[in-house]
């Protein structure tokens, strides 16, 4: 149990996605981009979980063989690890569409893991985080130029002025 807990500590902070995919299709041009993180040891993916949701709103879980002969997923056998059960798989289909299904990925940030170590010594712990999805934060840039027409002059690397929020 010691050495459990040892491991725990030194684990980087874990994130979730639930990745919608339309109509059932997948086309996997994603999917090399994730085993890219995954070799250049930026995260570890702790589960994946691939599930769909039917007409009638059913969720039910998806077995990699049964998602189609389209995309090679085989590279992914093995990368369930029983973290994500039907309660995960119904949480995250109600945020599906009916007649679409979605990849539940459970991932660690191995980048960050040195600096979450470090807080976890100090004894640091996160209280708060989220993520703020790219639609919102394009809306609240336009809002931004609106009043500043000089914004993105300041955020673009090698620009004269870097003095954002001066």
């Amino acid at each position: 149990m010691s050495e459990d807990l040892s491991e725990l500590e030194e684990m980087g902070p874990v994130d979730y996605l639930v990745v919608e995919f339309p109509g059932n299709r997948m086309t996997g041009e994603g999917f090399p981009l994730l085993l890219d993180l995954v070799d250049r040891k930026i995260i570890r993916i702790l589960d994946l979980l691939f599930v769909r949701k039917d007409e009638d709103g059913t969720v039910t879980a998806v077995e990699l063989t049964d998602l189609g002969d389209e995309v090679d997923l085989s590279v992914f056998a093995g990368a369930s690890s029983g973290l994500l059960d039907q309660a995960d798989a119904d949480e995250a289909g109600a945020a599906l569409e009916p007649g679409n299904s979605a990849g539940i990925l459970v991932y660690e940030n191995l980048w960050a893991a040195p600096f979450a170590q470090a807080m976890r010594r100090s004894g640091a712990q996160l209280v708060a985080g989220g993520r703020i999805p790219v639609q919102a934060l394009l809306a609240s840039l336009d809002a931004v130029e609106g009043t500043d027409p000089g914004w993105a002059d300041r955020l673009t690397p090698g620009s004269a002025r870097t003095d954002v929020g001066s």
